[in-house]
């Protein structure tokens, strides 16, 4: 179920995740994140429409943070243990780079329990979004785009120093490519390609080495003792 598919916790008819209000009891509307796919609900609702876990309340306090889309300030909480920054306008999640790495550390745990046999549920690809770089909240430098896991297709903005921001409903998707072994399937074929190239490598120099032309012998001043000299010498002195 993609970020589009959210449900009013009221009536339940279905609304967008940027919904301000349902469009048919006019409930007021609000989204945050679920505690354990991180995925996009509604305020209100008893169960994530992305996992099924329960939604139980959650205590935000206001952040310095800005946000990088220019909503406004972020708000921090806590959802399943790792601390985050939500920005409840354009449901965008800021990261701190340990917190981050945690999270991934914890979620590659539990896909080896869990066996890691589904596929990920990815969300059917829409228009070509415009690209635009956003500043990290903390250094107000531009971040870079990664391709996390270099084979996710899950593109998310990335400051080097300071943390990883993720637009709406980009977090749950990390932590499906997570949960589906999609990490360790990427360093296996990381590994692979490199073995490859040592591979490459390898036959490129034996080939070097095996069409390299032949050290020239050189002339030691020896004599044969049936050359023509030898013959002479003998003649002049006896047995050489």
């Amino acid at each position: 179920m993609d970020a589009a598919a959210l449900t009013c916790p009221q009536c339940g008819a279905a609304a967008a995740a940027d919904a301000i209000e349902c469009s048919f009891c006019h409930a007021r509307l609000a989204t945050t994140a679920c505690p354990s796919c991180f995925g996009l609900v509604f305020v209100g609702s008893k169960h994530c429409a992305h996992c099924g876990a329960a939604i139980t309340a959650v205590q935000a306090q206001a952040s310095t943070l800005p946000c990088p889309r220019g909503c406004g300030t972020l708000r921090a909480l806590s959802l399943g243990g790792v601390a985050l920054n939500e920005c409840e306008h354009c449901s965008g999640v800021w990261l701190a780079q340990p917190d981050f790495q945690k999270l991934c550390a914890e979620e590659e745990r539990r896909a080896v329990f869990l066996g890691a046999e589904a596929q990920a549920h990815r969300a059917a690809p829409g228009g070509v979004p415009t690209v635009r770089y956003v500043p990290c909240p903390l250094c107000a430098k531009l971040m870079n785009r990664i391709n996390f896991g270099k084979r996710s297709g899950i593109v998310v903005d990335g400051c080097a120093k300071h943390g990883t921001w993720f637009d709406a409903d980009e977090l749950r998707r990390v932590v499906e490519f997570v949960r589906d072994g999609g990490l360790d399937r990427a360093r296996a074929v990381e590994k692979e390609q490199l073995e490859e190239e040592r591979r490459r490598l390898a036959l490129a120099h034996d080939l070097a080495i095996g069409s390299a032309p032949a050290p020239l012998r050189r002339d030691r001043g020896e004599v044969g003792a049936d050359s023509p000299f030898a013959r002479f010498i003998t003649t002049l002195f006896g047995t050489m």
